[in-house]
């Protein structure tokens, strides 16, 4: 009899959350917040609250898809893992307009990542949970229905989300970020916002929406080091994805091994990839110089194509390691953001050289450097160029702009000769 109720007590719902709960993760941090007190002056009143929030885990090597109003402002996220282990993530790449952040984490161990759903074919009254930091009740869960589909809400004069799913599970601060899933335990969307004062109203970010800005995110990550040249997006026929290539850029890679616009993408190295963020995950590992064995589809016709990636030029890695003392990486307006819009582009410090000139002048890991001497720094030519001219080289006093958690500072240093 005991082991009948047990059996009973074993739901899809049990099953579904015990599917899903390994690969999202509770996010904490200080957040500083800025309120207008004297608007003739311009002054600001500052403070720091304690923000949480959720993520999940969409590659085994440390990426995590949230919020971006989860961990803007954040000096230090704080990512606590579903075995209770906890580290620092690193905000990589975001997206104001739909509210989505990428962070990193390192792991010696490949992580669970969340199972994907399709929110193509989502249906009114269908069983959902939410699963999140719910006013940092760890691992919170809440069940309810879907309520609409394709709903727009504006929740401020800046953010106006389009698309929602709306639920009736209890959506709660803390909750933003982590996933909507199905009854098997597949993520159907990234819950977002609540309707303040409303009695079971919440949204959730559809995952087919979601994991396109994803994908975004990690292209911007491989482009830098890898020159494969395809542009992709994931097409759903049936309610099933596919990756579909959108174009070929001129003179790539892509283009000299003769893929072509309407090519379906379905393996990568012998690695299933049905959309177009596992194209770019997939790729998060491929070192430059590699060959690619991609099985596509094209008409009705299947075939392997191998693609020879070339490397993104280096030039000048050495001498800006050695002059300068930092190690960079080129970014664009989804780190930058929106705020400054003189910079959309920059040059992120990944490593600072102890005792070096930018370690003397406290430049720091994750500083994106926007302009040196006068000159913007889009690119490492563009930093190059700076360290070559005469005034730098012989060590007169440079005048650098940076962007350092969201906010732009300045100073001088003097650039070691070469």
């Amino acid at each position: 009899m005991a082991q009948n109720d047990s059996t009973k007590r074993m739901t899809p719902l049990v099953k579904a959350v015990a599917n899903a709960r390994p690969s999202v993760v509770n996010l904490r941090g200080k957040k500083t917040l800025r309120s207008n007190i004297n608007a003739g002056t311009r002054t600001q009143a500052v403070r720091q609250v304690n923000g949480m929030g959720t993520g999940v885990i969409i590659d085994p090597s440390g990426y995590i898809l949230t919020n971006f109003h989860v961990v803007e402002d954040v000096e230090r996220i704080q990512v606590t893992l579903a075995g209770g282990e906890t580290t620092v993530g690193e905000l990589i790449a975001h997206d104001n307009k739909t509210d989505l952040a990428l962070i990193k984490i390192d792991t010696d161990e490949l992580l669970p990542t969340i199972p994907l759903g399709t929110s193509s074919d989502v249906m009114l009254a269908e069983t959902v949970a939410a699963l999140g930091n719910a006013y940092g009740y760890e691992d919170t869960i809440t069940r309810g229905i879907i309520s609409e589909i394709g709903r727009t809400v504006q929740v401020s004069d800046e953010q106006i989300y389009h698309n929602l799913l709306q639920t009736d599970a209890s959506i709660n601060p803390g909750n933003s970020g982590g996933p909507l899933i199905n009854l098997d335990g597949e993520m159907i969307g990234i819950n977002v916002a609540v309707r303040v004062g409303a009695q079971g109203i919440a949204f959730a970010i559809p995952v087919n929406d979601a994991m396109e800005v994803a994908a975004g995110f990690l292209n911007e990550i491989t482009q830098i080091s890898l020159e494969h040249g395809i542009i992709a997006r994931t097409v759903y026929k049936n309610d099933e994805p596919t990756t579909r290539i959108q174009s070929v850029k001129d003179f790539s890679a892509a283009e000299r091994a003769g893929l072509k616009y309407g090519d379906v993408v379905k393996c990568i190295n012998g690695q299933n990839c049905a959309r177009a963020v596992d194209l770019h995950r997939l790729m998060l590992d491929i070192e430059p110089g590699s060959k690619l064995e991609l099985e596509i589809e094209r008409g009705n016709e299947s075939q392997t194509v191998a693609v020879q990636l070339g490397a993104t030029k280096k030039t000048g890695d050495v001498s800006i390691w050695t002059q300068f003392g930092v190690k960079v990486t080129a970014v664009g307006s989804s780190v930058i953001g929106s705020r400054h819009p003189n910079y959309s582009k920059g040059l992120r410090i990944d490593h600072v050289r102890p005792g070096g000139p930018a370690d003397q002048e406290g430049l720091r890991r994750g500083d994106i450097l926007v302009t040196m001497d006068g000159w913007k720094t889009e690119s490492i030519e563009n930093l190059m160029y700076v360290l070559k001219q005469e005034d730098v080289r012989r060590g007169d006093e440079t005048v650098f702009y940076i962007i350092r958690d969201g906010e732009p500072f300045y100073g001088n240093i003097r650039i070691a000769s070469n």
